[in-house]
């Protein structure tokens, strides 16, 4: 069982029924939703293309072994402001997040400027 992380603002995740899977603009745009699979790299990445959104944020702990979604480590999408890339491959879900392959969630915690410096405890 391999496990990513999906990071999402908490409303998006508050609003979707019971069962609704997870989708995202860039799903529409790029043909896949953007995931990581090291807890750090999810610090580096929320920092360096989330800061400026308001708001409390969620990182979801997928299983792709539970996807029907196609899941492909990839090279980086985007490179950040600094022109580096923030790891050599990033997981790539083609498709539409499942619920059931959701197993669980946490709270990214924010300093007073925004910035993502941590994680509460893992929800199942």
């Amino acid at each position: 069982m391999a496990v990513v992380l999906h990071l999402m603002p908490a409303a998006a995740w508050s609003a979707l029924a019971d069962g609704e899977p997870i989708t995202n603009a860039s799903l529409d745009t790029e043909g896949f939703i953007h995931c990581t699979d090291e807890p750090r790299v999810m610090l580096l990445v929320a920092n360096a293309f989330y800061t400026s959104l308001p708001g409390a944020f969620i990182v979801t702990h997928v299983d792709t072994d539970r996807l029907t979604s196609r899941c492909v480590w990839e090279a980086p999408a985007h490179i950040s402001d600094t022109g580096q890339a923030l790891a050599p491959q990033f997981p790539h879900v083609y498709g539409p997040i499942d619920r059931a392959a959701v197993i669980g969630t946490q709270a990214m915690v924010r300093d007073e400027n925004g910035a993502f410096v941590g994680y509460e405890s893992v929800a199942k």
